[in-house]
């Protein structure tokens, strides 16, 4: 890390936090209605779009310019006290040398491949800006995968370059030899290591001078791998217009963002949420992206960094905001947070109301996938429904639809649809890669069938119930997984839970919960602790939908991404391979 330093000292980085800059009352609520910015409307689709050119180097002029703030665009912080603060023309300069190291140090070319596996460290940024400069599509991919995990998508993809650390070098090294497309190995670190390119070393000497490629809109620009419930993760390619959505009006009314606005994305680095919360939804805006190392979850970290500095938005996982609210402090009334935002796992309505009683701070909900980025939410100022995912977001047009991609009408449940007929939106994805077949499995009528089931009322808000293949029908009973585990999160012995149906001899399905206890609750006798929580399910949720069997387990089958397989849970229940 003090090599690291050292280099970023000769960029003009600064090192220490004498405190956060005051913005002038004219630029507190500063957007990108400046001077030279796009004005598009939802439905807009213009040719070409970079998110480098038309949005990087735009905040760069107006900071040459004094039209924006002092404040950081990048500001990033670990345990140890180390801090960077990149203003947007240290991101240019940074980034076009990052483009650079790309075409002329790895001779990467427009269209070529890169697998992008770094942890939260400030190279993640500039790496995945470096991409869209030069037109190299950007695999992200979590630091939490494995060599058979690497192999895979090196091989599938025919990536032909790879961004990692050295904790994950070995990895890559074992499996590099079943990989004949990858061609250059770029290492992120304090040290060298034999057959890998020193990414440091290349950026400090590489030129600051780099014309940006001028992409069109619906030219690929990254690679997003879905774990799915069956078979191996899908590519879903998205194309430049992923980034330009975060230009479109609805968009922007989702997080109303402001120059001033320090905005923290606690997503890992491999999901898509990251590439939105930590760089297209707040770098639109001109606002600062913060960013801690984080290499390990820790609450009470959170809670303290939330006190510690001036972060005025936050976006997590309901999961973050649930284990805030499980720690032990004096008061959670951080003196900053102003708008919190969640998404990628079901909501308990108790938890957006307790976040707000506990903090004084609305928590708002979306929804969204790998293929769709954010596809409803409910946006900064709307009615919050407890429970809900919120409203449709322009340009996509949400319904809820049959098997056969028949609008269903409110209150009735069905599959959440993306309608892509006559005109495909901007910022759904474009194909999965190599897989024409999966492409046209999840065509549905004049809808894309997100494969996930809800219902809509009647005021256009989504309810979100469950995969469409992980919905239990007991007894006629339509049970969706998630209110059964939202409602087991509740007892105090459940670390976490998958629920999935079983064989039963009479209702043909029945609800079953593979259950990780906390450990304090090891030792309880397990009939009795199985009476109690399913005695807990009835008191908090509709009777029918306890689980009638539980299974005590030491862990969850889960994706590299953190899904739980309950495919796999599924699968054994009912006997299959």
């Amino acid at each position: 890390m003090q090599r690291l330093m050292k280099f970023r000292v000769l960029w003009g980085i600064h090192m220490s936090c004498p405190g956060f800059h005051h913005v002038p009352q004219h630029l507190r609520c500063q957007s990108l209605s400046g001077a030279g910015a796009l004005r598009l409307n939802d439905n807009d689709r213009p040719e070409a779009f970079n998110f480098a050119s038309d949005v990087l180097d735009h905040w760069t002029q107006m900071e040459k310019e004094g039209k924006r703030s002092p404040n950081p665009a990048l500001w990033w912080v670990n345990d140890q006290g180390d801090e960077v603060k990149w203003s947007f023309r240290e991101m240019t300069d940074l980034t076009r040398r990052t483009a650079n190291v790309f075409t002329q140090a790895c001779g990467l070319q427009t269209g070529d491949r890169l697998a992008l596996i770094l942890p939260r460290v400030p190279e993640w940024w500039l790496v995945s800006v470096g991409c869209i400069r030069t037109g190299v599509i950007y695999m992200p991919g979590t630091t939490q995968m494995k060599a058979k995990d690497i192999l895979y998508r090196l091989q599938v993809s025919g990536a032909k370059a790879i961004v990692t650390t050295d904790t994950l070098a070995p990895e890559v090294d074992s499996v590099a030899p079943e990989c004949p497309s990858l061609k250059a190995k770029l290492l992120v670190s304090d040290h060298s290591r034999e057959g890998w390119l020193d990414f440091r070393s290349l950026l400090k000497s590489a030129s600051p001078d780099h014309m940006c490629i001028k992409s069109k809109t619906l030219d690929p620009m990254a690679i997003f791998f879905t774990s799915g419930t069956t078979g191996f993760p899908k590519m879903a390619k998205h194309s430049h217009g992923f980034a330009l959505r975060s230009y479109f009006p609805a968009c922007r009314k989702l997080l109303q963002l402001k120059t001033s606005d320090i905005f923290w994305c606690l997503s890992d680095t491999g999901w898509i949420l990251a590439n939105l919360g930590c760089l297209f939804e707040p770098w639109t805006s001109g606002s600062t992206v913060f960013a801690h190392h984080l290499p390990k979850f820790d609450p009470k970290v959170i809670i303290e960094t939330l006190f510690k500095y001036p972060i005025t938005q936050c976006l997590a996982a309901p999961s973050v905001y649930r284990m805030i609210l499980q720690q032990n402090f004096a008061s959670l009334r951080f003196p900053t947070l102003e708008h919190c935002f969640t998404g990628g796992e079901a909501l308990l309505p108790e938890e957006q109301e307790q976040w707000d009683k506990q903090t004084g701070v609305l928590l708002y909900q979306a929804y969204g996938q790998s293929e769709t980025g954010l596809a409803c939410g409910t946006l900064r100022g709307m009615k919050i429904k407890p429970g809900s995912m919120g409203k449709a977001i322009p340009p996509f047009d949400l319904q809820i639809i049959d098997d056969k991609g028949n609008i269903q009408p409110p209150n009735t449940e069905g599959n959440i649809g993306i309608r892509i007929k006559p005109t495909r939106p901007i910022g759904l994805f474009m194909c999965y890669e190599n897989s024409p077949e999966k492409t046209a499995e999840v065509e549905c009528g004049d809808f894309y069938n997100t494969g996930d089931r809800a219902t809509i009322d009647e005021e256009g808000y989504f309810w979100f119930l469950g995969r469409s293949d992980d919905i239990i029908n007991a007894a006629g009973y339509r049970i969706g997984p998630a209110e059964v585990e939202n409602a087991l999160a509740e007892h105090p012995a459940v670390a976490e839970s998958a629920v999935v149906s079983s064989p039963d001899p009479v209702r043909r399905e029945v609800v079953k919960a593979f259950i990780v206890l906390n450990p304090e609750f090891l030792c309880r006798d397990q009939d009795e602790l199985i009476k109690e929580l399913q005695q807990h399910v009835k008191s908090v949720t509709a009777p029918y939908k306890y689980p009638r069997k539980v299974e005590f387990v030491s862990e969850l089958p889960k994706t590299v991404t953190g899904k739980i397989k309950r495919s796999e849970l599924r699968k054994k229940e009912f006997g299959q391979k």
